[in-house]
């Protein structure tokens, strides 16, 4: 059950948070490291990394830290009954993946799409969902603190908004989410994020030089 505790105290780390980007001291690294001609990342001024997490990966495998390094990785938070955003979003993303699918598996950049409906969602049914816009989209999952804790590491929330019948029909309910997407760097680290509207040419193009620029 999701707990209005968790869930206050996310919104006030999200709005600390914005206080932070509106002075400026998050975001908008100064043109080095990752720079170069980069125009849908916003930066953060260092890369931070991530708490430990374990989640279950669609493959059955679990997800941990180790996991989301050698590639640049984009991660977003959705789940498969989602009406609008996240299809919207996966296939804008899939037209991406399309763009840099020529570059080495080794180092080729890669999507995570975080279910934060674990009531609704196995890993086998979100990964049917996230392979039906790409194949190469990762999709994982688990339970509802570990979710909290990841999506909270990135910066993000979610929350779910009951529905009107929700007292008759438990299924009766939506998840509210951050609709930005969490970039993380080679070595695991969350390094920038990208704002909506998404454009898939130009993500593609970021993706493919950082990839180029970073690789081994």
């Amino acid at each position: 059950m999701f707990n209005r505790n968790s869930i206050i105290i996310l919104a006030v780390a999200v709005a600390a948070g914005l206080g932070l980007v509106a002075g400026n001291q998050l975001f908008n690294r100064p043109a080095g490291e990752h720079a170069g001609n980069i125009s849908s990342i916003t930066w953060y001024n260092s890369p931070r990394e991530l708490p430990d997490f374990n989640l279950a990966q669609s493959d059955g495998t679990r997800l941990i830290p180790g996991e989301l390094r050698g590639h640049w990785t984009l991660v977003f938070l959705g789940f498969t009954s989602c009406p609008d955003v996240c299809p919207t979003t996966l296939l804008e993303l899939a037209a991406a993946q399309q763009q840099w699918r020529t570059l080495p598996d080794s180092t080729r950049p890669r999507l995570l799409l975080v279910s934060v409906d674990p009531q609704r969602d196995t890993p086998a049914r979100l990964g049917e969902y996230a392979h039906a816009f790409h194949a190469d989209t990762l999709a994982a999952t688990g339970e509802l603190p570990a979710l909290e804790k990841f999506a909270t590491s990135l910066g993000m929330v979610f929350a779910r908004a009951e529905g009107e019948n929700f007292a008759n029909n438990p299924d009766d309910y939506s998840v509210d989410h951050s609709a930005s997407l969490a970039v993380l760097d080679p070595q695991g680290r969350l390094a920038g994020l990208i704002r909506p509207p998404f454009n898939a040419s130009a993500i593609a193009a970021d993706l493919t030089e950082l990839t180029r620029k970073t690789a081994p």
